[in-house]
């Protein structure tokens, strides 16, 4: 781990260690002279933790997420003490920063860009909480903090250090304890209706970006889910409820994760926390795999001034002919757009039988009237 990553992990654990957490934007304010030192920090913010009751009521009473053993999670086993956050470099498109924590179960992922931080904080974190109270089976990830720098810094300003962080599930828990042969069997996938329009993809035959970025644009799973008609029917209807409220919200752009390993991978724990069927594992119709399945990334709003910049550029794109004519991108289409897609996406990529046994992509469930009504 680097200098810089080091004192990343550095913010966030004294963050998580802090013995009495901060609960309000008023506590959390610092003196002047204070926001001052603060103001000249490059690396290592001083983050405190937002709304840190509300997140500990989600945790302990929603998700069955015993206190001391999430805070156990950010030590090392071990040593039985403090130590660096696990460094699992850039795994996304936005430019994040991720740690997990030493025993892998938890995921820090940085928010580095402000709508998404503005976004989530004022209007998604109310929706999401009561959503989470009333559908324990939610698979939108679980966020269990937000850690942010309640003081503006040079460091922040000039991207050397996030000033906010989101800790969540890691729901690839349990890969760390197979063999290195078994951990090469596990295949992740960030899943996002392909059909839309991708510069880096679709501007001259994708020749102005390099692979590189091609590579992490758009994950594509070369497979069908194959489980039971019952299964498939309680994921499209429990990710129906999810998107409902991502399409309340003005919510786009979120992602189906997708994890699939070996079913003859003996004894792998599942997630921390409450259990649900395609959060801790689904095995297929031919008993070939478990899959696990959760929803990421939905902190991109359509309104917001990112979205309707790009809209405006995605027209003035079309108006001049540049190409064929191109339909929307991801980020700037309707939300309700957006969450038929990828229900659709879903609907298209799981497999069932038919009455017959025999495979069937094409059943439909259920009806769009029971959608709105789950």
């Amino acid at each position: 781990m680097g200098r810089r990553q080091r004192l990343i992990s550095n913010s966030i654990l004294r963050a998580i260690f802090r013995a009495k957490p901060i609960e309000n934007d008023a506590e959390a304010r610092p003196g002047f002279f204070a926001r001052v030192l603060a103001f000249f920090t490059f690396f290592q913010l001083a983050l405190t933790r937002y709304r840190a009751s509300l997140f500990k009521k989600l945790r302990n009473e929603q998700w069955q997420i015993e206190e001391e053993e999430y805070t156990e999670s950010f030590r090392s086993s071990s040593q039985g003490k403090r130590t660096d956050l696990i460094a699992a470099g850039d795994l996304g498109y936005s430019g994040s920063t991720f740690f997990t924590t030493p025993n892998s179960k938890y995921l820090v992922k940085s928010l580095p860009r402000h709508f998404e931080q503005s976004f989530f904080r004022q209007r998604l974190l109310e929706p999401y909480v009561e959503h989470m109270e009333f559908n324990k089976d939610s698979l939108l990830v679980r966020i269990t903090d937000l850690l942010y720098s309640p003081t503006a810094t040079i460091g922040s300003a000039l991207g050397f250090a996030p000033s906010h962080h989101i800790v969540m599930e890691n729901i690839l828990y349990g890969k760390t304890s197979c063999s290195k042969h078994q951990q090469d069997q596990w295949e992740t996938y960030d899943l996002k209706p392909n059909d839309y329009f991708y510069p880096e993809r679709d501007v001259a035959g994708g020749a102005l970006a390099p692979q590189s970025v091609k590579d992490r644009l758009i994950d594509e799973f070369p497979d069908k889910i194959r489980v039971t008609i019952d299964q498939k029917e309680e994921l499209v209807a429990q990710l129906s409820r999810d998107s409902k409220i991502l399409r309340n919200n003005n919510a786009v752009d979120y992602s189906l994760f997708l994890v699939r390993y070996p079913a003859d991978i003996n004894g792998v724990p599942p997630p921390p926390g409450r259990g649900s069927s395609w959060r801790t594992g689904i095995t297929s119709r031919d008993g070939r795999w478990i899959y696990r399945a959760i929803v990421l990334d939905f902190f991109w709003a359509k309104d917001a001034f990112q979205a309707q910049t790009l809209t405006g550029l995605v027209k003035l794109f079309n108006a001049l002919k540049w190409g064929k004519n191109h339909g929307p991108m991801s980020i700037t289409t309707t939300s309700e757009e957006y969450r038929q897609r990828f229900l659709g996406m879903i609907d298209n990529m799981v497999e069932v039988p038919d009455s017959a046994g025999r495979p069937a992509g094409e059943i439909r469930s259920p009806t769009p009237r029971t959608v709105e009504e789950v």
